[in-house]
Parts: C-alpha cells; structure tokens; sequence
C-alpha cells in the first residue's frame, strides 16, 4: 500500500471526528503530559526522605484500587448492554461505575489520613507532598467524569418511560458516542491509578 494513502485515510478518519472527540483525545493527551511530568517530578524529588517514617501503603488506597478496577468492569458492560439495547441493565452499570467512583474518592481522603497520621504531610517533605498533589489531580479529573456519569443518568432515567426517547437512543450516533467516550475516559483514569499506584508502592 502507498505510505501516502495510509497517511491520507489517518488524516481523514482525525478530520471525521466529532469535536467531542477531539476534545476527550486532546484533554486526555494534556493529562498524561501532566501526569508524567509530575511523576518524574516526584521520582526525582528524593525518595529516600520516607525513610525513618512508618511507611506503609495506606490500607484505604489499597481498597480504593480494587473499587476502581471494579468500576473499570461495570462500565465495560455498559457498551455491551448499550450494544444489546438492554437499557436498565445499562443505567445500572452506569450507576454502579458512578457509586464505585465516589467510593474510590472517599477513600482517597481516607488515604490522606492514613498518610498524615505516619507523619506524611502534605506542607512536609517534597516526596511526601507529591503523594497528595498526584492522588489529589487523579481525583479532580475522576470528578469530572462523575458529573457526567450523573448526566448520563438523568438522561437514562428519561427514557424508561418514553418510547420515543429510548428509540433515539439507541439508534442515534451522538448516543452512542457519549456511552464510548464515557467508557474510554474512565479507563484511562483506571489506567493512570494503576500507574500512580504502582508508583506509590516501589516508594513505600
């Protein structure tokens, strides 16, 4: 295949994209910039200034992982229960991947907590601060996506009782589009957790 056709369908499927899209991509991208600018931040803020602390893994970020890859879960099956046209079962997955989430944030807190009562401040030392400020961006931008999980949810509940609104959103794109990139944004704030995580624990 000619590389310069390759290049233009690339080009044409970017240009198709709905702005939404472009949106999600593009914020998603700053994020991970972000992220990773942090992270080496942290990596070369010194982390043998924990030691001499009793350093642990706060219990309640271990709990936290296991909600946010539950969450992570429900709302794969939201776009097989969209897929099936099964729209309770997708308003309950929706639902649980919202409760999951702020079960995940609460926990996070608690976290918090767990970190200031070792002796692990956030106005401390620089490599005990970051543990704050990246779990605390992490659920800033998981907040987000619970708002409009609860927009998501109003929505679903319209429809339960209108024919017409639920056969729009079945058979509407702009629906499903919104159920994907829902899906798509909460496993990347999986994905950066898991990587964050895994930090947190090399550094305990």
């Amino acid at each position: 295949m000619n590389p310069q056709n390759s290049q233009k369908s690339w080009l044409q499927k970017l240009e198709n994209l709905h702005p939404y899209e472009t949106l999600l991509y593009l914020g998603m991208l700053g994020s991970g910039l972000i992220f990773l600018f942090l992270v080496v931040a942290f990596l070369f803020s010194g982390l043998s200034q924990l030691e001499g602390f009793n350093r642990r893994m706060p219990i309640a970020f271990l709990i936290s992982t296991f909600m946010l890859v539950l969450s992570g879960y429900t709302a794969t099956k939201m776009r097989l229960h969209y897929q099936e046209e099964n729209i309770p079962k997708l308003e309950s997955s929706l639902r649980n991947t919202f409760v999951l989430g702020l079960i995940f944030t609460v926990l996070q807190f608690a976290g918090w907590k767990e970190l200031t009562d070792m002796g692990i401040k956030f106005t401390g030392i620089p490599s005990g601060s970051f543990l704050y400020v990246l779990s605390g961006i992490h659920i800033f931008h998981l907040i987000g996506a619970m708002v409009f999980a609860v927009i998501l949810l109003l929505q679903l509940r319209k429809t339960q009782d209108d024919g017409i609104r639920r056969l729009v959103l079945i058979t509407n794109p702009f629906e499903k589009m919104q159920i994907r990139l829902f899906t798509v944004y909460w496993h990347f704030m999986d994905a950066i957790w898991l990587v964050l995580f895994l930090l947190f624990v090399l550094s305990f």
